[in-house]
């Protein structure tokens, strides 16, 4: 028994023993607090926070943070990156006080946050989201129960816009109450979001059901889902809508979130959403009546993705404008067509329509890069106003209230 118990504990030591010598074995990289640099032949390869980054050497010195290499003032490069050797290599790397110093050969001192370096090395962005998203079907955007802006906070008060831009960067879509059903009241409310994008169209307009334009918007038909202006190089950042007046039936506006749709695309048939971001498609925009003469051509896929972690950020789909199909070669169009009616299917789910009714004093802002709107035909007399916003400074303004964008 004696012999036994010998043998069980010298098996027990041996274990330990090799536990140990794992233990010991385990990289600093793995512990999130500490940092582990290691200088390769192209690269300064650095483990911190779970992340094991690579960092080129150009890289570092052009992004010195340093005085004479960065204006803290106006966020502006004062190094000539092109005056870097691109050859450097730093003669000195050291971690300390949470920092990364490097010194490079004239001498000069690099010093990183280690964090700073973390969330904007390409490890750490291939990871992180650029625009967090809720992504809804009418079920859970009506459960999600989200509350419009009033118009006399929204024109007062910081928090009020702040709470709807967050809404409209969360859900693509969002509403301004008790608005004055006027066209100067609408451009006063979209100006305290964005700035007016001027187009063929004009800077704010007012439509009705007449022809004016050349566009099946003027007029009492039905509207599939779409987004506007894909006949642009780039397509308008917001679609914003006003019901000044509706004498008559019908005309409930149609809202759906692409972003889902495509999402349920990449879930189910990766290869269709892929090809979709692949292949360029023209889309056009002629008219040629009154006083109105103009041919407008946009090309671009039907889907976006930013190449580095492939978050979707643009949707183009508009059947009505899509022109003639010839950027595709004869062995690839059967498969775009497959692509995009699984697409099409999608979008067209009953439970992924919201159908809302537009009323007199309720502004609706459109993000035209993500949410689709169409409309039911209506009778009467239908008058609505709106415009276009310019994406860039819808973000900028959502930023500069400290929201991610």
């Amino acid at each position: 028994m004696y012999s036994s118990l010998q043998k069980s504990l010298r098996a027990a030591s041996k274990h330990l023993q090799l536990l140990q010598n794992v233990k010991s074995h385990v990289p600093k990289a793995y512990n999130s607090h500490v940092a582990a640099v290691n200088l390769l032949d192209h690269c300064l390869e650095l483990h911190y926070n779970g992340t094991s980054m690579h960092l080129n050497y150009v890289w570092l010195r052009d992004h010195c943070r340093s005085e004479s290499s960065f204006n803290a003032k106006t966020n502006q490069r004062e190094l000539d990156s092109a005056s870097i050797d691109l050859d450097i290599r730093p003669v000195s790397t050291k971690v300390e006080d949470g920092r990364l110093l490097l010194k490079w050969p004239d001498d000069h001192v690099t010093s990183y946050d280690l964090n700073w370096l973390s969330e904007n090395s390409y490890e750490g962005n291939r990871k992180s989201t650029v625009q967090p998203r809720v992504l809804w079907d009418s079920d859970t955007y009506n459960k999600a129960n989200v509350p419009p802006a009033k118009w006399d906070k929204i024109m007062n008060c910081d928090s009020e816009l702040k709470r709807f831009l967050q809404n409209y960067l969360l859900f693509g879509v969002a509403f301004v109450q008790d608005v004055p059903a006027t066209v100067e009241a609408t451009e006063e409310v979209t100006q305290r979001v964005s700035l007016i994008r001027e187009t063929t169209y004009g800077r704010m307009w007012c439509f009705t059901s007449d022809f004016s334009r050349g566009d099946s918007a003027y007029s009492q038909l039905a509207l599939d889902r779409h987004t506007d202006t894909s006949y642009f190089h780039e397509p308008c950042g917001i679609q914003v809508f006003h019901c000044l007046k509706h004498e008559g039936t019908g005309g409930r506006t149609l809202l759906v979130d692409g972003f889902n749709a495509a999402e349920k695309l990449r879930e189910n048939s990766p290869d269709n959403f892929k090809l979709l971001t692949q292949i360029p498609i023209k889309h056009d925009y002629v008219e040629n009546t009154g006083n109105h003469k103009n041919h407008m051509r946009g090309i671009g896929p039907l889907l976006e993705v930013y190449p580095w972690n492939k978050e979707l950020y643009m949707i183009r789909y508009n059947n009505y404008d899509r022109s003639v199909i010839n950027t595709i070669p004869h062995n690839v169009i059967q498969s775009w067509y497959i692509a995009h009616r699984e697409l099409t299917t999608e979008l067209r789910r009953p439970q992924n329509e919201l159908w809302i009714k537009l009323n007199p004093g309720t502004v609706v802002f459109i993000d035209n890069w993500r949410v689709m709107h169409g409309r039911e035909s209506f009778t009467g007399l239908r008058q609505l106003c709106g415009c276009y916003l310019t994406r860039d400074d819808v973000l900028s303004t959502a930023r500069g209230l400290g929201l991610q964008a």
